[in-house]
């Protein structure tokens, strides 16, 4: 009876050790009212959970503890949540978004030959502009809108709802919360969009589409910002096909641009811009920090609000996006 009561003690230890639920309600920041169907996730992952009708939710996070929590709803900016704890119950307070933007019934050929143009400039910088975006699919394109005549020089764009997207070319179909996208005209075409996504379906069925896929996601990720980070966590840069130069055009080790602070997190941090060479040749990518450190960890996350991208690496958007949860197949 001993033994069987200390076996149920050590199996009740276990499971409390391995599950850690997060528990919490999603509220209106500027009412207090709940806040129904929000959504809640790991972004970047396939890792999420919907609030219900109390804007109640628990999610397990012991898979992804050190990662930032994002929660997002329509007609709210989203909101991220670090350093969780699940020894008690959080509130979450969403803004709720405001539009700057006149309401425009597309009818006259003048305004559907523009949102045409602006679908088509709107697609390449979201999407990309690699072979795969051209494989992808926005499904709900008509909640996306975007402020005619407004402001010439800036296209902004708006999602009435969450993005939803087919990527025929991955297998995924993938779900993008939209917070911001700004396009600047006289910058040469220079953008950029905040948001955040999630991997709701892998679409592979059968084995000559699995295989098809298969191929297309490791494309996609060799020589990808993901793949990029996971061997810098390694520290094998030396054994890598990458090589990071700094302004002066001279390589930098590991040790010259990470420093490490404990067995979850590292910090990328360097002074200048970096060049990023793949498989030999020049720099294809370059990288630059607005802010002093960047955290990244093991499966390739980093917040991608403190990098700038140049080059091949900036061209990989949504369309050439992986989960957190990829692997190469060996």
């Amino acid at each position: 009876m001993r033994k069987f009561v200390l076996l149920l003690l050590s199996l009740n230890f276990y499971l409390v050790a391995s599950s850690q639920v997060i528990k919490g309600t999603i509220l209106d920041k500027e009412t207090h009212e709940k806040i129904l169907a929000a959504y809640v996730y790991f972004n970047g992952t396939f890792v999420g959970t919907s609030a219900d009708q109390n804007g109640y939710f628990e999610l397990d996070i012991s898979k992804n503890s050190s990662m930032p929590l994002t929660i997002s709803a329509i007609g709210y900016y989203s909101v991220t949540l670090s350093d969780l704890s699940t020894s008690k119950p959080v509130q979450v307070f969403m803004k709720p978004k405001s539009y700057e933007m006149n309401d425009v019934v597309v009818s006259g050929k003048s305004l559907i030959k523009q949102r045409k143009a602006n679908l088509s400039v709107f697609r390449y910088a979201f999407l990309g502009s690699t072979d795969n975006a051209n494989k992808c699919e926005i499904i709900n394109e008509g909640d996306i809108t975007f402020n005619y005549n407004k402001d010439k020089d800036t296209l902004k764009a708006y999602a009435s709802k969450p993005i939803i997207i087919n990527n025929k070319a991955l297998g995924y179909k993938v779900t993008y919360y939209l917070d911001e996208f700004e396009l600047y005209r006289r910058e040469n075409n220079s953008f950029f969009f905040t948001g955040n996504i999630i991997f709701n379906e892998d679409l592979t069925s059968d084995i000559t589409q699995k295989k098809f896929f298969e191929s297309n996601r490791e494309e996609s990720y060799y020589g990808s910002r993901m793949h990029f980070f996971r061997v810098l966590w390694k520290g094998n840069l030396d054994f890598s096909a990458f090589k990071i130069i700094d302004s002066n055009n001279m390589k930098l080790s590991y040790k010259d641009i990470v420093f490490k602070e404990n067995s979850l997190t590292k910090y990328l941090k360097y002074p200048q811009k970096l060049g990023i060479c793949y498989d030999e040749g020049k720099p294809s990518s370059f990288i630059s920090f607005p802010r002093e450190e960047i955290y990244f960890e093991e499966n390739g996350y980093y917040d991608p609000k403190l990098i700038e991208w140049e080059g091949l690496m900036a061209q990989k958007r949504i369309a050439d996006w992986l989960p957190y949860e990829y692997s190469i197949k060996q």
